[in-house]
């Protein structure tokens, strides 16, 4: 138990510069500083309660992107009252993309505040949106819903949300691509290849294909990112094609 009030509770210099920086991001004054603490902890720390329960910001990603996810679901039905349930849906999933969320936790410098047993540098992306979620987790426990949405329409709504162009946003190419293919009865696949690079980081390469012929490649951290490069290059080189589709 003192092992975690040392993790929680640092210094008192350290906890009022902290508490001083995190009241500019919320807004406005924590109520209790050591639930913000938690939801900057990286599971390498390996923090349990006395009971051997994880203290960690995972529980708190969770709770906060429910909490996001229900503002955001409240402000498109007042404010979109044509939306049909697959439209509100569609928009949500936009503002709420994983894109979006790490940008959001990279705007407010949120990484700064992690406590890990682990190199920063060695983190990948989504970091950026788990934090940004663990904080509104936070925010929930210490205040409610009624500050999480001042929090997210400060943050999230009021500075990046504007539904003509996210009318137009693709979030995904993808999906996009692959929905052109199926319906023009057109075969594809993606396949991951060797890669040869020198990065310490271990990434992934993808060559995307159309009838057999190789039209785009895409490098990655994960996968799933590289599938999306290649996609995105893809869309621009059918890019007439697929619109008019």
């Amino acid at each position: 138990m003192n092992f975690i009030r040392n993790i929680m509770k640092p210094r008192s210099e350290e906890d009022e510069k902290f508490y001083g920086e995190l009241k500019i991001i919320l807004g406005f004054s924590p109520n209790n500083i050591l639930i913000y603490r938690k939801a900057f902890v990286h599971r390498s720390i390996k923090v349990t309660d006395e009971i051997g329960n994880p203290q960690n910001y995972e529980r708190l990603e969770f709770l906060g992107d429910a909490m996001l996810g229900a503002v955001i679901a409240s402000y498109l039905f007042k404010k979109v009252p044509s939306g049909n349930e697959g439209y509100l849906t569609q928009m949500r999933s936009k503002i709420v993309s994983r894109e979006h969320l790490n940008e959001l936790g990279r705007d407010l410098n949120l990484i700064r505040f992690v406590q890990s047993n682990i190199s920063k540098s060695k983190f990948g992306e989504n970091i950026n949106g788990n934090i940004f979620e663990a904080l509104i987790g936070a925010i929930y426990l210490d205040k409610g819903y009624k500050y999480c949405k001042r929090f997210t329409y400060k943050r999230v709504i009021k500075p990046y949300i504007d539904i003509p162009k996210l009318e137009g946003k693709i979030t995904s190419y993808k999906s996009l691509f692959i929905e052109w293919c199926q319906k023009q009865k057109t075969d594809f696949k993606y396949e991951v290849y060797d890669d040869t690079g020198m990065d310490t980081i271990r990434h992934f390469s993808v060559k995307l294909y159309l009838e057999d012929k190789v039209i785009a490649k895409g490098r990655a951290t994960s996968k799933k990112k590289a599938e999306e490069i290649a996609s995105k290059r893809a869309y621009y080189a059918f890019q007439k094609e697929i619109s008019n589709n």
